[in-house]
Order: structure tokens, then C-alpha cells, then sequence
């Protein structure tokens, strides 16, 4: 299981990539909870995306827990209308 920090920003994508990197690559199934995320920037929520278009583009099975109003109120708030992340997060 993947879960997300508290704070997905700039300053922690780097490092948080680094982290979850070997999860993603070990596991055929992988499950993303976001119900600690408190704090999000642009960059974090490209970020989300851009994890789940790899996890996807790899062939493996995707459960994304979302819990965080944070993450749907940024979402909405960029415009992102992109399916992939649609698809896993409630509206």
C-alpha cells in the first residue's frame, strides 16, 4: 500500500518518489490511500498523476483509496479533467 504523506508538495515529491519507486515496481497490485493528505501543490497533484499513469502503463492493478477533500478541491481548482485520475477519484 502506497499512502500518501501529509504534505505532497515540491518539497516532498523528490524524496517521496524515491520511496515508493521500489513498492511500485515489486508489487503486481498496488493500492494508493490518500486519507492523510492534508496539504497538496500543483506539483504534488502532477505528481499523483503522473504515479498512476506508470502504475497503469506497467500492467498492474490499481486501488486508489481517496479520502482526501484536499486532492478533489485541487483537482477541481486546476481544471484537471484528465480520465485516468477521474476514473479513480470520486467527484
Amino acid at each position: 500500500m502506497l499512502t500518501l504523506p501529509s504534505e505532497l508538495t515540491i518539497t516532498q515529491v523528490s524524496d517521496y518518489r524515491a520511496e515508493i519507486q521500489p513498492l511500485i515496481d515489486e508489487n503486481d497490485s498496488i493500492i494508493i490511500d490518500d486519507s492523510e493528505l492534508i496539504r497538496i501543490d500543483t506539483i504534488g497533484v502532477q505528481f499523483i498523476l503522473a504515479v498512476v499513469t506508470y502504475i497503469l502503463a506497467q500492467g498492474k492493478t490499481l486501488t486508489y483509496q481517496s479520502t482526501s477533500t484536499i486532492l478533489q478541491q485541487s483537482i477541481k481548482q486546476l481544471g484537471i479533467n484528465d480520465a485516468i485520475l477521474l476514473q479513480y477519484l470520486p467527484n
